[in-house]
C-alpha cells in the first residue's frame, strides 16, 4: 500500500533539501537585518506612505515588529507567492511527464487503479510539504532568539501549520493541469499561470466592491500576517482550502481515469 507514493516522495527528498536550506537562509537574513532596519528607520511611518489599498491587499500591519516583519518579507512572499507557485510547478508534472516520456503505459500495465496512481503521486508532494513546515518553524524560532526577540511559538506554528492546506490547494491545480495537459512543460505553465493570475487577481481586487472575484484565490484564505501580527487563526478557510483539494484531486482523477494516454 502507499509504494508509489514512497517511492515518488525518495525522489523529491533532494529537492526538499535544497528548498528548505534556501528558505532557511533567507530567514537568516531577514532575521539578521531586522535589529539594525528597525533601530534606524520607522517602518511603520514609511508604510503609511502607501495607500490604504496596497497595504491591504499585501497584508501590511506593521513592520516594526519581528512578527510584521516576517509576515510580510518572510510569509507573504516566500509562502504564498514563491511556495505556491512551486507546488503548484511540481504537481504539475507529476502525470504529465510520465505520460510525455512514455513511462505511464509502463506503470499502468501494474496493476493499479489510475485513481491510484494520480492520488499517490500528489501524496508524495508531501515531502517536501513536512520538510519545510518542520525545520523552517526551528530555524526562526533559533533566529529569534539569537536577536533577544522571540517570536511566539503558537503563531509561528499556526501559521506553518495554516499553511499546508493552502500549499496542498496550489498543488491540487497543478495536479489537475498535469492530468489535462500531455506535455509536462505546459502543464507547468498552466499552472503557474493559473496560481499567478488568482493572485493578481485577489490583490488588485482586495478593499474595492469587487472583493468577492477573488473568492476563488486560495490565497484569500491563508492570511500570515492574521496569524503572526493578531494572533487570528482562519480555521473556516483552512477547511475551505482542505475542501478545494480534495475536489481538484476528484476531478483530475476522474479526468485521468477517462482520458487516453497514447
Amino acid at each position: 500500500m502507499f509504494e508509489l507514493a514512497r517511492y515518488e516522495g525518495r525522489r523529491r527528498l533532494t529537492g526538499a533539501a535544497a528548498l528548505t536550506v534556501g528558505l532557511s537562509l533567507l530567514v537568516a537574513l531577514y532575521v539578521g537585518i531586522f535589529p539594525s532596519v528597525s533601530s534606524s528607520v520607522d517602518l511603520d511611518e514609511y508604510i503609511e506612505a502607501f495607500p490604504p489599498v496596497f497595504r491591504e491587499a499585501f497584508g501590511i500591519a506593521t513592520l516594526n515588529t519581528i512578527e510584521g516583519f516576517l509576515a510580510v518579507e518572510l510569509y507573504a512572499f516566500g509562502w504564498v507567492v514563491l511556495l505556491g507557485l512551486y507546488f503548484a510547478y511540481a504537481a504539475a508534472e507529476v502525470v504529465a511527464d510520465d505520460v510525455e516520456r512514455g513511462r505511464m503505459d509502463l506503470l499502468l500495465s501494474l496493476p493499479l487503479r489510475r485513481s491510484r496512481v494520480v492520488t499517490e503521486k500528489f501524496l508524495a508532494l508531501c515531502v517536501p510539504l513536512v520538510v519545510l513546515n518542520v525545520v523552517v518553524p526551528v530555524v526562526v524560532y533559533v533566529a529569534t532568539l539569537l536577536i533577544d526577540d522571540l517570536i511566539s511559538v503558537p503563531d509561528l506554528l499556526a501559521v506553518h501549520a495554516l499553511s499546508i492546506p493552502y500549499l496542498l490547494s496550489t498543488a491540487a491545480v497543478g495536479l489537475l493541469a498535469s492530468v489535462v495537459f500531455d506535455r509536462a512543460s505546459i502543464a507547468q505553465r498552466a499552472a503557474l499561470a493559473a496560481v499567478f493570475g488568482l493572485y493578481l487577481v485577489d490583490t488588485v481586487v482586495a478593499g474595492t466592491d469587487y472583493a468577492w472575484l477573488g473568492a476563488l484565490a486560495p490565497m484569500r484564505y491563508y492570511d500570515p500576517t492574521a496569524v503572526l501580527v493578531e494572533g487570528t487563526y482562519d480555521l473556516v478557510g483552512a477547511a475551505a482550502l482542505l475542501v478545494a483539494t480534495l475536489v481538484l484531486v476528484g476531478v483530475s482523477e476522474l479526468w485521468f481515469a477517462r482520458r487516453d494516454v497514447n
